[in-house]
């Protein structure tokens, strides 16, 4: 059974707006997520899962290409500025431990990683192939960075020589899109072996079992392209996912699932259902989904269309898209534009769940527009900065009313004639 600081959920608890006993059971059941190594001192804990308000995580991190730590913490205060509830270090380029030891100092957040990122760039230094990695090495960069506070890493277990075999009868248009997948292919097809952190999980349990790290089982074959969702690569994945997140269960380790990817809206409902019926609950992780492949340099859309139905039937977690996103690295306004638009998708769901205080926030904003109370609007805006900028951009040319409408509001005319303004 998993079990957790008690204060700690009692803290998140009224967070929430929920029984501490709804949170407590769910982490015992593995129906709620509390991603917190004990390394890692988080200012802002947060539950992930079944009852709780649906999270958003923002992906930071330099390439090979872009290298700069000092823009990436920049990155992470402008993450959790906009209100990201989880950041990730996908960190590829420059001095990795450096910058992910930083990172977690000024992250009062959950910080996930991918560690097989760095194994594969630590094999490269050591004039090696990717391919030429043993299966200690790996799990070295997973104990060290558990060791560092990572309080949930990425991996691809469900990658297996069952599943590749699965994948090569598809004849998918996209193919593997998957970094952590790919790599993980790539050596499987070499070695002539089987995927290790498979055929090792246990050991992968001893770890994060130590530190308290949780498990985001990755999404290896996730669908790259709205044709190749729902296949049988990524659903023969998402049953070997099943399996381990039994496992954790049974090893007291937290876990999470990751899905897709790029799926249109009429798959999204079956998607999810499938997910939680196979995985028994799991909280679900979902990058987007992406609802149309046709929308470069404006993905964030795409895919705060599909995380608000997503999350609607039962996702749990968001992971953003920025603007970016198929294009190149993203810039601090692209971190802070991401994280906004998912939020916006993840409170539409909260919304339409009736999560426990989302309507609250909209009622607030609603009684300030009748009354137009302008400054009230600006405060609880999503994005307060932006609004108050919106807003001042334009001279107002009668008192009380934006440009839009002018003298002829219908909302002034109405508390001026029926002293409505209640």
């Amino acid at each position: 059974m998993i079990s957790l600081n008690e204060s700690i959920l009692k803290r998140i608890a009224e967070e929430e707006k929920v029984p501490f006993e709804h949170i407590k059971n769910g982490v015992e059941q593995g129906t709620i997520v509390v991603p917190m190594n004990k390394n890692h001192r988080l200012l802002k804990p947060c539950a992930v899962g079944a009852g709780m308000r649906i999270k958003v995580n923002a992906n930071i991190g330099t390439s090979q290409d872009l290298s700069d730590l000092a823009g990436e913490l920049e990155k992470l205060k402008a993450a959790i500025g906009a209100g990201a509830d989880a950041v990730m270090d996908l960190s590829t380029g420059g001095d990795i431990d450096a910058i992910r030891r930083e990172i977690i100092n000024q992250c009062p957040v959950p910080l996930g990683t991918v560690p097989i990122y760095q194994a594969a760039i630590e094999a490269a230094t050591k004039k090696k192939s990717l391919v030429e990695m043993t299966p200690d090495e790996i799990f070295a960069v997973i104990e060290k960075q558990a060791r560092d506070g990572v309080d949930f890493i990425t991996v691809h277990c469900g990658v297996t020589l069952q599943s590749v075999a699965r994948y090569k009868e598809e004849g998918r248009v996209a193919g593997v899109v998957s970094r952590g997948g790919a790599f993980m292919i790539e050596w499987m097809n070499f070695n002539k072996a089987e995927n290790p952190l498979y055929s090792q999980f246990d050991r992968l349990l001893d770890i994060c079992r130590e530190h308290n790290v949780t498990l985001s089982l990755g999404d290896g074959f996730r669908p790259g392209c709205t044709a190749d969702a729902t296949d049988r690569a990524q659903l023969e994945e998402l049953l070997i996912l099943g399996e381990l997140v039994d496992r954790a269960r049974q090893a007291g380790v937290q876990a999470m699932v990751e899905g897709p990817g790029h799926v249109s809206l009429d798959q999204i409902e079956t998607n999810i259902k499938i997910q939680k019926e196979i995985c028994k609950g799991a909280p679900f992780y979902v990058l987007g989904p992406l609802v149309t492949d046709i929308a470069p340099g404006y993905d964030h859309i795409t895919a705060a269309i599909g995380g608000a139905w997503a999350a609607y039937f039962g996702a749990d977690f968001l992971c953003y898209v920025t603007p970016s996103e198929h294009l190149r690295l993203p810039t601090l306004e692209d971190v802070r534009e991401g994280v906004i638009v998912l939020r916006i998708a993840a409170h539409a769901a909260d919304l339409a769940k009736k999560a426990p205080g989302a309507a609250d926030w909209d009622r607030a904003m609603s009684q300030a527009r009748k009354k137009l109370d302008w400054t009230k609007q600006i405060e609880l805006s999503i994005n307060p900065p932006y609004a108050r900028q919106v807003f001042e951009s334009a001279p107002q040319k009668e008192s009380g009313v934006c440009t839009m409408c002018g003298e002829f509001c219908a909302m002034k005319k109405m508390n001026e004639v029926l002293d409505d303004k209640k």
